[in-house]
Order: structure tokens, then C-alpha cells, then sequence
């Protein structure tokens, strides 16, 4: 990180000229702003980067998603062509793990189109040597390109860099968090003049009893009603996995990571990722107004356990050396564990079909991958 954002010149810029930006649109500058947005511009991945996701944590993550993919290609009558899209797909490893285990069931893999959903020209180039080989692979810079036909859609660590809406709230009712700039120069963190009017008629039950001071904040129902009208009408599912709470609530959950820790968001705009927590209780309330089932939310170290995690694991460990052992023991124990540390409670998964599919694998108690049929 340098001493220095350019980003941050073009947000003064634009507060002294138009007044005090709405967080929402400061987090949208934050990631994707054209020259200077986090995700535009660079691989934030790894251990070089400034957060590790799960697929690059173990193999496992991935081959487990490819062979839930598969439960639904057979749930939906094993379809000759199967749309197989990855939201904001890294480096490609999710997918190319996945499309490993996929191999093993040769009339699902001869279905595959792969559709890559990136906008980062980085990550794209770094998919493409990954996942070079895969036939019928194409890159999008929306889901909206994707042709229609029956889908599995895999978003994992997607839905919390999408831009959040934040009111506080005060005597006079709920007003739009903003960042203005202090008198000495820097950004903090305001709030609109006027309440928004006839707000406390719209937050969650949860949120209408907080105190003053306490933040709300929400996303736009766009982008997970797209994706659960798509399965709705034209069959399949998708799986939504990410850190976050199951009810909607008050709270602030913005934040900022670079090189593995915690920033301040407000400092160094576009050199730091900025997310906030997803409200698992809003999506899933968004895809079933469109009509579409929703399955979960399940913590992520159930999810995995279901599908078999352990057992791979063990035989991963079975043919390895000591040391690459210990490292599948870890990768088992990082991506389960519900201690500190740990992704098993911190992140969620919920699962979202069509109508006509009663039950996803792993999403309910009594499916698991050895009952899938």
C-alpha cells in the first residue's frame, strides 16, 4: 500500500463539488472506480495479496462445489447442456478444482459451458492460464450475457464486496451514513441533514427497537432477484457462500483488509478491499418474492461436513507425505472450525432453485452427498 491514493483526491474532489458522498457510493468508487477501483486493477489474492478466499485455502472447497453442482445436474433430470457460472471466480482455482472432480462423470463434463463472471482484467488473464485446456469456457462482464438455458451458479465471497446502503439513526428518525471531509482534510463518516422520510416503516423488525447511534445497512435486491429468476425460470441453483449474519439486524459491518489485516476503510480509498457483512435473511426474502426455493442458510463448516470434507481429507492424507498432511489438516481445520480463526460459523451458505426441486444436497439435514441421487 503506498503512502498515497490517488483515489482519495478524486473522492475529495468530488464531495467539495457535490456534498457528502453516501457510503454506498464510496464503496463502489472503493472497488471498481475505472483507473483506481481495488478490483479493476490488480490480484488481491494469496499470500502476496491482502486476503486468502477458501479455494485457495485447500482443493477440497472446490472438488466438494463441483460434485454439488452435480447433485443438481441429476436433481434437474441430468440436462444435455448445463450452464456452469462462477461469480467473481479469483484466479480460476475454484473452477478448475471443481471441473477436476467433474471428470469423474463424463456425460455431465460433455454438458459443461463454463461462464466466468469477471470484470477484473488481472484475475481474467490469471483464470485463463489456469483453465486453459477447458472447452466451452467464456468470460462475461455480467451474468446478464450468459445465454439462457439450466444453470448452477457458484458465488463465493460476492456478495459482500457488492456496495452497501448505511442509515443511522437519531431523535429525528433515520438518516443516509456519509463521508464528508474534516476540517483538517481527512474523510470521516457523517450523516445526511434530513431523516429519510417514513424509513422506520421499512427496516427489519429486529432493527426498529436500536437505540440512536446504531447503523442499518442493506444492498439493492437487484443482483440476487437476477440470479434466482434465472433458476426460476430456466432450472438449477445456485449457492451463495460468504461471511455474514442469518437475520436481518443493526450493526455496522463495513471494513476494510490489506496484507491480511484490518485497515481503515476511509484511508487509502482503492488500495484496501472494503465489504460488509451479507444479511443472509434478505436474500433469501428476495428470491422467494421472485418465486424461487430457498435452501439454508447452513454455516459453511456444516455445509462442507456434509458433503464429505473429512473424508476427503482423509484420503488426501492417506497417499501424502507428512508434511503436505499437516497441510490438509490445517486447510480441514481453517475452512470448518468454528473458532477464532476458523471460516466454519463465521461464513454461511444458502442454496436458491427452482420451484421443482424440493431439496438441495447439504442444505437440509438429511442431505448429504452419499444420498444424493
Amino acid at each position: 500500500m503506498t503512502e498515497h491514493s490517488p483515489l482519495q483526491d478524486e473522492i475529495k474532489r468530488l464531495i467539495k463539488s457535490a456534498g457528502p458522498m453516501p457510503v454506498w457510493r464510496y464503496m463502489q468508487l472503493c472497488l471498481t472506480h475505472p483507473q483506481y477501483g481495488y478490483y479493476v486493477s490488480r490480484d488481491p489474492l494469496g499470500r502476496e495479496g491482502d486476503f486468502t478466499t477458501a479455494p485457495e485455502v485447500s482443493q477440497m472447497f472446490g472438488e466438494l462445489l463441483g460434485l454439488w453442482s452435480a447433485s443438481v445436474w441429476r436433481a434437474i433430470d441430468s440436462p444435455p447442456l448445463l450452464h456452469l457460472i462462477e461469480l467473481g471466480p479469483g484466479r480460476g482455482t475454484m473452477m478448475a478444482d471443481a471441473l477436476r472432480a467433474l471428470r469423474v462423470l463424463p456425460p455431465l463434463y460433455q454438458a459443461l459451458h463454463i461462464h466466468m463472471i469477471e470484470i477484473n482484467p488481472v484475475l481474467r488473464e490469471k483464470q485463463r492460464a489456469t483453465l486453459s485446456g477447458v472447452r466451452n469456457i467464456t468470460w462475461h462482464d455480467s451474468i446478464d450475457s450468459v445465454p439462457a438455458g439450466p444453470s448452477v451458479i457458484l458465488a463465493n465471497e460476492y456478495f459482500d464486496v457488492l456496495p452497501v446502503h448505511q442509515v443511522v439513526k437519531r431523535d429525528t428518525g433515520w438518516h443516509e451514513r456519509t463521508v464528508e471531509i474534516t476540517d483538517h482534510g481527512d474523510l470521516e463518516f457523517g450523516a445526511g441533514l434530513d431523516p429519510l422520510p417514513h424509513f422506520e416503516l421499512l427496516v427489519p423488525p429486529l432493527v426498529r427497537a436500536a437505540p440512536n447511534g446504531a447503523v442499518f445497512e442493506w444492498r439493492p435486491d437487484s443482483e440476487i432477484m437476477k440470479i434466482a429468476s434465472r433458476v426460476r425460470d430456466q432450472g438449477g441453483a445456485a449457492l451463495v457462500i460468504d461471511y455474514g449474519h442469518t437475520r436481518s439486524d443493526a450493526g455496522d459491518t463495513l471494513q476494510a483488509i490489506a496484507r491480511h489485516s484490518f485497515a481503515d476503510p476511509l484511508k487509502n480509498p482503492g488500495q484496501a478491499d472494503v465489504t460488509a457483512h451479507v444479511d443472509f435473511e434478505a436474500l433469501g426474502r428476495a428470491a422467494e418474492d421472485v418465486g424461487a426455493r430457498v435452501h439454508g442458510p447452513v454455516s459453511q463448516g456444516e455445509f462442507l461436513k456434509r458433503l464429505g470434507i473429512e473424508t476427503r481429507a482423509v484420503t488426501l492424507m492417506a497417499k501424502a507425505s507428512p508434511e503436505v498432511s499437516e497441510d490438509v489438516s490445517g486447510a480441514l481445520k481453517r475452512l470448518t472450525d468454528r473458532g477464532r480463526g476458523g471460516m466454519g460459523s463465521l461464513f454461511k451458505v444458502i442454496g436458491i432453485s427452482s420451484p421443482t426441486i424440493p431439496t438441495l444436497v447439504a442444505l437440509s439435514d438429511d442431505t448429504g452427498i452419499e444420498n444424493a441421487s
